[in-house]
């Protein structure tokens, strides 16, 4: 038994070292992050409803599990062949397209929770 416990924890410690990593040694990654780090001060400063903040930390999850999966992708591809190989830039591509998505959305949460405090401010 304290072996299965020890196994498990030991996942959470592999995947916090990965987090610091990424964030680390990934310009978009501490962007995200950056980010993440500014909409939950203005979630604080206006008080969202816990609705509200569910919304904002799950599209900030989000994004970052993205640019996360996106660079694991990157990393291995780049493992797999330095010359280029248009099998490869697809797979970079839709990786990235992954991150796109996942930011656009984040950003209609963002303008769909703060953009009417924001207006209110006019």
């Amino acid at each position: 038994m304290l072996d299965g416990l020890l196994r498990f924890m030991r996942g959470f410690w592999f995947a916090f070292r990965g987090l610091a990593w990424l964030f680390f040694s990934e310009r978009n990654a501490r962007i995200h992050l950056l980010a993440a780090a500014a909409v939950s001060g203005a979630g604080i400063w206006w008080r969202i409803s816990a609705v509200e903040w569910c919304l904002v930390a799950l599209a900030c999850g989000v994004v970052i599990a993205a640019e996360a999966m996106n660079t694991a992708i990157e990393k291995l591809a780049d493992r797999v062949t330095v010359e280029d190989e248009e099998r490869i830039r697809v797979v970079k591509d839709v990786a990235a397209a992954g991150v796109l998505a996942a930011a656009v959305a984040a950003a209609v949460v963002g303008a769909l929770v703060f953009g009417p405090r924001l207006l209110a401010l006019r």
